[in-house]
């Protein structure tokens, strides 16, 4: 439950909410390599991760596979626009480990969003603050150079760079393995 504690943070949530928040959870067991959302799939669900590394991807127009993003350790693992928007996704999310989930239904999470006023909050802050790290990556990804954006990986989420095959790493990155490889041996 200290995952789940950690992930819903917010100074407005009284021990009564805590108890039918982590009642609402399903914890799961995942081996590495399986799938929580595949393309053209409807998001249900959402997931905290207790422990383990967790991939989001999709192909470009060329088909090749672009890694977008990592979730680790005491993260929430969600595909947004389509559990939110209830659209088909673009994306994969794949465990790149085994993993330890936390699972929570979209109908159990929208009754808790009516029922619990701190839900609503922590909601709020929690898309403002992903929407900083969105908008963060974006302007990174054109003004940094890729050897800052590997340290600023190494320094931020140390997890992707000690769990995560180089490949998926390199395609995040936005460059080849052999950039990376380069990069890592000037460091």
């Amino acid at each position: 439950m200290d995952t789940l504690r950690y992930a819903y943070q917010h100074p407005l949530f009284q021990s009564a909410d805590f108890e039918l928040l982590f009642a609402a959870h399903k914890k799961m067991t995942v081996p590495k390599g399986s799938y929580l959302l595949k393309k053209g799939q409807v998001a249900n669900d959402y997931y905290i991760l207790e422990d383990g590394l967790v991939r989001t991807y999709l192909y470009d127009y060329e088909g090749n596979e672009i890694t977008t993003s990592f979730a680790g350790t005491q993260e929430v693992v969600i595909e947004v626009a389509s559990i939110f928007q209830r659209i088909p996704t673009q994306e994969y999310i794949q465990c790149i480990t085994d993993c330890q989930l936390w699972k929570i239904s979209y109908t159990d999470f929208q009754e808790l969003f009516h029922k619990i006023p701190a839900m609503r909050e922590w909601g709020r802050a929690w898309m403002a603050f992903e929407l900083y790290l969105s908008k963060k990556r974006a302007t990174e990804m054109i003004t940094e150079s890729a050897k800052n954006r590997y340290l600023k990986l190494m320094e931020e989420k140390p997890q992707v760079l000690q769990q995560a095959p180089l490949k998926y790493i390199a395609s995040y990155l936005g460059i080849t393995d052999t950039s990376l490889s380069r990069i890592r041996k000037e460091i």
